[in-house]
């Protein structure tokens, strides 16, 4: 198994001044990165930066292409995804 880990930042959300939290709040702000993971001869490089939910995805692509990791559709996605 390949692990990605999206991590969300929490920083000066509260009121009360600099390392104050909020508990169950956060920002549509954050980082992913990859686990190591010798099977597969991941080594973990810089975490991808993103500004919004919505650019997830394109991280997580461009994470797999930094570690020359390939996607292969599952069943349901070859119904409706065109691979030429």
């Amino acid at each position: 198994m390949v692990e990605v880990r999206v991590r969300f930042w929490t920083d000066e959300i509260a009121d009360g001044g600099r390392g104050m939290i909020l508990p169950k709040h956060i920002w549509d702000t954050g980082v992913v990165d990859i686990a190591r993971n010798k099977s597969h001869g991941i080594v973990p490089g810089n975490p991808v930066p993103f500004n919004s939910i919505a650019e997830l995805p394109s991280k997580l692509e461009k994470l797999f292409i930094e570690q020359g990791i390939k996607v292969h559709l599952n069943r349901r996605a070859r119904k409706y995804i065109v691979d030429d």
